[in-house]
């Protein structure tokens, strides 16, 4: 029994060696390969940080900096303003989103611009530049797809303004706004014929958002799309 037991070790030895022999001659025949790539991953990663550091965040500061002027514009409704010429040697929504691709203020100029658009009855634009908008927290993903809705609705496509409208209210639990949109939603039913589902989008306003703007007022229209359902 002692014997067999030598004899296992003795080869498990063998295999260890065998395998580190291995190991060692790979390393040493593909040295060049396996050293070049851990420089590579270096290089990547060493790059990335300098992206970040040196490039992206100075660049957004300064986007930070220039965007300012025509949210100015924007905040008094000079829409055309604000998105080509919002005075004083800054650049409107338009050249921050060319100018500095990849801030988080060229992003939030793609917002301004399509609600600048909306406004200015420029739809398919307006639709264009919100689809290009990222949406990060609660309230923006509302903003962005009622936005869109509207956008539809001006272009007489009801079906995908109702669409949109369904996403802004899905998009958060915001008092003022999911009531808005909810209101919108049924307003929009009532227009193509659809009064129960009218009368229910106004009866989750009247339970969900009492003291809303929009829920203030919400028992006329519950009225009025019960008296046609």
């Amino acid at each position: 029994m002692a014997r067999r037991k030598n004899t296992k070790a003795d080869d498990t030895l063998v295999d260890i060696a065998e395998v580190k022999a291995q190991a060692e001659s790979f390393f040493e025949t593909n040295q060049k390969y396996i050293l070049g790539g851990i420089a590579a991953i270096a290089i990547v990663i060493g790059g990335w940080f300098a992206y970040k550091y040196l490039y992206i965040q100075p660049k957004e500061k300064e986007a930070i900096e220039q965007i300012s002027k025509a949210q100015e514009q924007f905040e008094k409704d000079s829409f055309k303003l604000a998105l080509t010429d919002p005075g004083s040697g800054f650049p409107g929504f338009l050249d921050i989103i060319e100018k500095y691709s990849g801030t988080k203020a060229a992003n939030s100029a793609n917002f301004y611009a399509g609600v600048c658009y909306l406004h200015l009855g420029q739809f398919d634009a307006a639709i264009q530049y919100l689809k290009e908008f990222d949406a990060g927290d609660e309230v923006l993903p509302i903003s962005k797809n009622g936005a869109l809705g509207d956008a539809y609705a001006e272009k007489g496509d009801l079906d995908q303004a109702m669409s949109y409208y369904k996403k802004a209210v899905d998009a958060g639990d915001n008092e003022v706004l999911t009531a808005y949109y909810l209101k919108k939603v049924g307003m929009l039913n009532e227009k193509q014929g659809n009064f129960a589902a009218a009368k229910k989008a106004y009866e989750t306003i009247k339970e969900k958002y009492p003291n809303s703007p929009d829920g203030l007022g919400i028992d006329k229209f519950i009225a009025r799309a019960g008296a046609k359902s």
